[in-house]
């Protein structure tokens, strides 16, 4: 299998990984506020990957292949740690924007549809840095706005308190996608995964016991959805999306993790019985017909 395609089937598993989690989030949002949901869930995923890291590490011992820890070099072990750091404070910014932007009343559809706004700003950044996509990727994207537009939009489209707080969201979603894509090149990826997490679950955590009440008989409540949106949306989802970019073009990447909308509506339509309409079918269609021109044979830039 050639690399960009099990890049891209990496990223789909992981979209619909985290569809899934918008279950397991919106039944967990009724009991934890915010930080102290994300902070306990990344800090699942953490460890997690801490276990992950340490099988991993003595493997490569074995192979002294110098991809572990004791065989790093001063240099590649800096590398490793920043990386892991602008990824967590990328994740953490990101997914605090989304939770403020959500409570200052920016309904969850609009919420999404803002949030994925990432699909946009990933290829104009291209512009900038000299990735600059094809025709048919530009096209994917127009296709995929519209079509989150119809899956996550009910309503007239006009400014609310909150939709500041998640174009910030957006922004730094955006910035995490690059960030990844800069470093998944440079240093091993799911140490660098490993210590995302950490950097996540301290700014949140720490954030949680200053403007929050966390509570463990609240966190226990909120086991089964933690567990998922934790080991296997964070550990495993974040780590996927790390390893794949490896691989993938930024602008393609963006589009194929947009689908997590399209297997949020099919997630809560399955598991709790919400009903699709025809809109959002169409949505659903549309943002699946973009994904399949962006891998149409194409010249990766205009000239």
């Amino acid at each position: 299998m050639k690399p960009k395609t099990r890049a891209n089937l990496l990223l789909l598993l992981t979209a619909i990984i985290w569809g899934c989690a918008f279950v397991a989030q919106d039944v967990a949002a009724d009991v934890l506020e915010p930080m102290t949901f994300n902070g306990s869930r990344m800090l699942l995923a953490a460890l997690t990957l801490t276990i992950t890291c340490w099988f991993s590490d003595h493997r490569a011992q074995k192979a002294g292949n110098g991809m572990a820890w004791k065989q790093m070099n001063g240099a590649q072990r800096k590398t490793l740690v920043v990386a892991g750091v602008c990824c967590g404070v990328m994740l953490a910014a990101g997914s605090v924007f989304q939770q403020l932007g959500i409570s200052l009343g920016t309904g969850a559809g609009k919420a999404g549809f803002i949030t994925a706004l990432y699909i946009v700003l990933v290829p104009l950044t291209g512009l900038f840095t000299g990735k600059r996509p094809g025709k048919l990727v530009w096209i994917a994207v127009a296709l995929s706005v519209v079509g989150l537009y119809l899956l996550c939009m009910q309503g007239s489209f006009a400014l609310d308190p909150g939709d500041g707080m998640l174009i910030l969201c957006a922004a730094c979603f955006c910035g995490h996608i690059l960030v990844v894509d800069y470093f998944s090149r440079r240093t091993e990826c799911v140490k660098m995964s490993c210590i995302q997490f950490f950097t996540v679950t301290i700014l949140c955590l720490a954030g949680a016991f200053l403007f929050e009440q966390p509570s463990w008989q609240d966190i226990r409540t909120c086991v089964i959805p933690l567990v998922y949106a934790g080991v296997f949306s964070g550990g495993v989802g974040y780590t996927l999306q790390i390893l794949a970019q490896r691989d993938a073009e930024p602008t393609i990447a963006s589009l194929l993790m947009s689908l997590e909308s399209v297997f949020a509506v099919l997630a809560g339509w399955v598991l709790l019985g919400d009903a699709l309409s025809l809109r959002e079918l169409a949505g659903c269609a549309l943002m699946m017909g973009a994904i399949v021109l962006a891998q149409l044979p194409s010249k990766a830039a205009d000239g």
